[in-house]
């Protein structure tokens, strides 16, 4: 269902305007003492707007029409390509290889459990959100 040359374009423009961003927060923050600070926020910040995004969506119904639109423009093609948990391997790599080997690991542990958080805080967000305006759906187990 996902093969089809629309969903395909949605990801492409979401991945470009998102990977785009990255690049420029990239560019603009410089790193603390050789630890790649851009990176952690944007994978933070990236894994706290997945978490919002699917949470609404998912309680929004089911995933056609334009909440499907919006997943994949959004969360696969944006996210997908503003979070980079390639170069937060290789940035790791780099501190070991370094000799820094607590400040790699701290960061990689780091960022993967800040991102975790992040990922809960943005669903518990949403789901908020959600009981707020739809109070007399507040029973439902939607995630």
């Amino acid at each position: 269902m996902h093969l089809r040359w629309r969903y395909i374009g949605l990801v492409f423009a979401g991945g470009t305007a998102g990977t785009a961003a990255r690049e420029a927060l990239s560019l603009v923050i410089p790193s603390i003492n050789g630890i790649p600070v851009a990176i952690l926020l944007i994978n933070v910040v990236g894994a706290l707007f997945l978490g919002v995004l699917l949470e609404a969506l998912a309680r929004r119904g089911a995933d056609e029409g334009r909440r499907r639109i919006l997943r994949l423009l959004l969360g696969t093609g944006f996210a997908g390509g503003f979070t980079t948990y390639s170069a937060l391997a290789s940035d790791t790599v780099f501190l070991l290889i370094d000799g820094d080997t607590w400040v790699g690991l701290g960061y990689a542990i780091t960022t993967i459990a800040v991102g975790a958080l992040a990922t809960l805080a943005g669903i518990s967000l949403a789901a908020a959100h959600h009981r707020r305006r739809h109070p007399d759906a507040a029973g439902e187990g939607a995630s």
